[in-house]
Formats: C-alpha cells, sequence, structure tokens
C-alpha cells in the first residue's frame, strides 16, 4: 500500500481533477460560464453577503456533483466497459443529481438575483 500523500500533494491531485473535469466534461465548462455569469451579475447588484452564502453554496453544490459524477462515469467505464444494465443505472443516477443540483442552483439564483435586478432594470424604464 502506498503512503498518504502529502497536503500540498493533495491539494496538487485534487487540482489535476478540477483540470481533467473542465479539459474532458462540455457541461464543466457551461457551468464554469454560468459561474463567471453569477458572479458578475452579483457584483453588479452589489448583493450582500447572505446572498452571496446562498450563490457560493448552489454553485458548489453543483461543482460538487458534476465533479461526482464524472469521477463515477470514469470508473463505471474502467469496470464495466461494456453495456451493463447496471452500469447504465449507475450513469444515469449520478447524472440525475447534476440535474437536481443545477435545477436547485437555478431556483437559487432566481430568487437571490431577480428582485435585485428587477430593481436596477426598472430605474431604467420609464
Amino acid at each position: 500500500m502506498s503512503k498518504t500523500p502529502s497536503r500540498i500533494q493533495a491539494f496538487r491531485h485534487a487540482f489535476e481533477g478540477l483540470g481533467y473535469l473542465l479539459h474532458t466534461q462540455p457541461n464543466a465548462r457551461i457551468h464554469a460560464a454560468a459561474t463567471v455569469g453569477v458572479v458578475a451579475l452579483g457584483l453588479w447588484l452589489r448583493l450582500e453577503a447572505r446572498s452571496w452564502a446562498l450563490l457560493a453554496a448552489a454553485i458548489t453544490v453543483v461543482w460538487a456533483a458534476e465533479a461526482g459524477n464524472t469521477a463515477l462515469e470514469a470508473l463505471v467505464d474502467l469496470v464495466s466497459p461494456e453495456v451493463h444494465p447496471t452500469a447504465k443505472a449507475a450513469k444515469d443516477t449520478a447524472a440525475a443529481s447534476v440535474l437536481l443540483a443545477a435545477s436547485g442552483a437555478v431556483v437559487i439564483g432566481l430568487l437571490v438575483l431577480g428582485p435585485p435586478l428587477w430593481h436596477r432594470l426598472a430605474a431604467f424604464l420609464p
């Protein structure tokens, strides 16, 4: 058995995983664009700390679900390269976790960003 990696090595592995996620998963790039857009909009709206906390939690859950989904897909492909109903169920269920997380994040985003955005845009209306 190999020795436990140092903290620096553990962070290095984590960042390698994040790089793998961004380079191989088109949906991760969509999540990245959405993250940048939400942060930019939040800065423009000058959100308060509670709103930032809600958005940060929603964004983190989506990214964690996407990372878990990607890891599970890679593992299933390794142990079951042929098509198998149980492998499909595992992959589909992991994908559903991303769908649920992203759907929840959209709802949170609308609830947090909607009112201040509406207020800001209403200032431009006659």
